[in-house]
C-alpha cells in the first residue's frame, strides 16, 4: 500500500510502499529530497495500518 509522510527534515512529501504482510514494522529510510537518514514505525492489523510515526535520527 502507499503511503505519504513528510520528511521531518526538508518538509517534502515523501510517498512509499508499505508491506501490510509485516504487522510491525522499523527500519530506517533515506529522504528522496533531502537524503537525510529517517526512521520510521508503523504497524498493521488485518492488513489496515493503524499507526506510523516518523522521527530524526539522533546524533545526525
Amino acid at each position: 500500500m502507499e503511503h505519504f509522510f513528510t520528511c521531518p527534515y526538508c518538509w517534502e512529501q515523501i510517498s512509499m510502499i508499505l508491506d501490510p504482510s509485516e504487522e510491525d514494522s522499523e527500519y530506517i529510510e533515506d529522504c528522496e529530497v533531502c537524503c537525510r537518514p529517517i526512521e520510521l514505525f508503523f504497524k498493521f492489523s488485518c492488513e489496515r495500518l493503524v499507526s506510523f510515526e516518523v522521527r530524526v535520527m539522533e546524533g545526525i
